[in-house]
């Protein structure tokens, strides 16, 4: 993950100003439940009317006003959206204020209602404003670091709170009351470090906000390619709600109520998605890698089957200090994490997907719509956790197992649906360990629309190279002979390899070949081929052919040139021998790929393209020259 954001002025304000504005949501919502249940020690976690109560002070906002955060973000600067907003919390902490001195539950429920107003509002603007700071091969970590800070800020809200919860009543009070109003003056002063973020949609017709609601949810249900993603979020809520509230009904049950057992197994579950949310970026590498979100789902759901194979425990309150020696707590300890790590990775993609699919004008319109769907799945999932209270039959792990289930079949039908990403991933992983890798210019390769990449060809191992370094999943054109290959053809047909043969041998093979470009290229996907149409012999890059300018004729699209180096002399390149023939005699050799500029269809004629993949090449090389005489790479 790429820690220099934090101290980016486009990214490291709008992190605090988030992450501050979550704190104060949930520390609020539990002092209000402290206050409700009128007790000073965490210890009680008898279940009554209240918890309700504040799971609507987010589900209710989040209904009504995630559409009107989102035109707000459409039509507004978001710079100075984000400035009022966080006025307005401050005047909500101060209105909250006066409820805690007065120890008013009634009040500081109307507080909380407004709070979960202003985090309704802002939802759809801290995503939304991200795309406008951030290049794409930032987005994974952009988000991943926002959903870390959120979960941070929920576990310190929560902790937080119980901690005071066993002061003195006066000192505690005094203490909810400055910690709301100066956590929120802290937000407001970050908030004014925000850098411009210009309106997207410049329309000034006239909109109302209760009105909204219906046309939001109408243009995101329109957006076909958008929904999966929307749904997709929505399941990692549900799932985070049970989580929570399985896990306060457990530590009722086995622990009896021990503040230090829910405590530590939270901790857990955000450290969890922390780690998920840090592997998902490092995993992606600057790309969006849809393929963890399947991965995501099955480890998430295989853990949720583990906690429900634990066998229950009797422990006293007073118990717990001992326990914290037995193993099986840390079991639980562990299996609360996996989930966190597998929500982790699934979340950060999605939202990525969502931020990068959406039309610029209408961003935080559908992320409002996310928001809206986000807050119907934390409504289901109290009703789930309410019909496992009231059917006593299935009991705590019985839930969790039926839980975990759900999301196994989620992953499982993801995998089913579009296994390419997953396999993308792992083939990238892969070449990850044979190689040491060098990318430049990646974000050279379109964020959407159709485009062609062009490369020189080294090894066997070139496409492998390419379609792991590509931002975006590529098809490729491989040898009719490799592609029939009785071992690989069907992970060459999951990957959509494009064969193709000369005429001589297939009449007709090359006409099919390019039709089946010309199709995935209407479809905007991304075409890589090699224009000598051949491995190298020599190292060098030899004659491009004609097909490339065949393609254009058909479809006059951006092509992105590439030069590879580090691949001469591999067991899969002629070097020494026929390629394959040889037994391997180097790992983790170092290999560097660099894109360039695209060209447009009518720059990207042979000579002008050969020249550029030769000067890419020889950058390429250069690197990985004088990284082989660097002293330190010989140590």
């Amino acid at each position: 993950m790429n820690s220099r954001l934090l101290v980016r002025r486009r990214f490291a304000p709008l992190f605090w100003t988030q992450s501050l504005g979550a704190f104060n949501d949930n520390f609020l919502r539990m002092v209000l439940l402290l206050l409700a249940w009128k007790s000073v020690s965490p210890r009680d976690w008898e279940l009554g009317p209240i918890p309700g109560l504040a799971a609507a002070g987010f589900i209710l906002p989040c209904l009504v006003f995630s559409s009107w955060g989102g035109v707000l973000g459409d039509r507004l600067d978001k710079h100075r959206l984000i400035r009022r907003l966080k006025l307005l919390e401050l005047a909500v902490a101060l209105g909250a204020m006066v409820a805690v001195w007065f120890e008013n539950a009634a009040m500081l429920l109307v507080f909380l209602l407004l709070m979960g107003w202003q985090s309704a509002l802002a939802g759809p603007v801290k995503y939304a404003i991200l795309p406008q700071h951030l290049a794409p091969t930032e987005l994974v970590s952009g988000n991943a670091w926002i959903g870390v800070g959120t979960f941070v800020a929920l576990l310190a809200g929560v902790l937080l709170a119980l901690s005071m919860a066993t002061w003195p009543t006066h000192w505690a009070r005094v203490a909810v009351m400055l910690t709301l109003v100066g956590v929120a003056s802290l937000g407001l002063l970050v908030s004014f470090a925000v850098p411009v973020a210009p309106a997207r949609d410049r329309i000034s017709e006239n909109w109302h906000p209760w009105r909204s609601n219906h046309e939001v949810l109408r243009q995101a249900l329109r957006e076909k390619h958008l929904f999966p993603a929307m749904l997709g979020v929505a399941i990692f809520w549900f799932l985070v709600t049970c989580m929570l509230l399985l896990l306060l009904i457990w530590v009722r049950d086995d622990f009896a109520g021990s503040g230090e057992a829910f405590s530590l197994l939270l901790v857990a579950f955000v450290l969890g998605v922390g780690v998920g949310s840090f592997l998902c970026a490092h995993f992606s590498a600057g790309r969006l890698e849809v393929g963890l979100v399947s991965l995501g789902a099955l480890l998430a759901g295989a853990a949720s089957l583990y906690l429900a194979s634990l066998a229950p425990v009797a422990a006293s309150a007073e118990e717990f200090t001992g326990l914290l020696s037995s193993g099986h707590f840390w079991q639980m300890f562990f299996g609360f994490m996996l989930v966190g790590i597998g929500a982790g990775l699934y979340s950060v993609p999605l939202y990525t997907l969502v931020q990068m699919l959406s039309r610029e004008e209408r961003r935080a319109r559908m992320l409002g719509a996310v928001n809206m769907f986000n807050a119907l799945a934390v409504a289901l999932a109290l009703v789930y956790g309410g019909a496992i209270l009231a059917w006593r039959d299935v009991g705590l792990r019985g839930a969790i197992a039926g839980l975990g289930l759900m999301i196994l079949v989620v992953g499982i039908v993801l995998l089913l649906r579009r296994p390419r990403p997953v396999l993308r991933l792992l083939v990238f992983a892969l070449v990850h360990v044979f190689y040491r890798l060098r990318f430049r210019g990646r974000h050279h390769i379109p964020a959407r629309g159709p485009a062609l990449v062009v490369c020189n060809h080294v090894s066997f191992m070139d496409a492998l190279v390419l379609g792991g370094a590509s931002p975006r999943p590529l098809r490729f054109l491989m040898d009719q002979p490799i592609y029939e290959s009785p071992w690989l053809n069907w992970w060459f047909r999951i990957v959509g390899a494009i064969p193709v043969d000369s005429d001589r041998r297939d009449p007709g093979n090359v006409r099919r070949a390019l039709s089946e470009v010309s199709h995935a290229l209407r479809q905007g996907e991304v075409v890589m081929l090699f224009p000598e149409g051949r491995l190298t012999p020599d190292g060098e890059i030899q004659g491009f052919r004609r097909g490339l300018d065949m393609i254009l004729a058909r479809d006059p699209v951006p092509v992105v040139p590439a030069g590879l180096a580090g691949l001469w002399g591999s067991w899969t390149s002629h070097h020494g021998g026929r390629a394959l023939t040889k037994w391997p005699r180097r790992f983790r050799a170092r290999v560097a790929l660099s894109f360039g500029e695209p060209l447009s269809a009518r720059q990207a004629r042979s000579p002008l393209l050969e020249r550029r993949v030769r000067e890419l090449k020889a950058d390429a090389d250069a690197w990985v020259e004088a990284r082989r005489k660097s002293p330190l790479a010989q140590s």
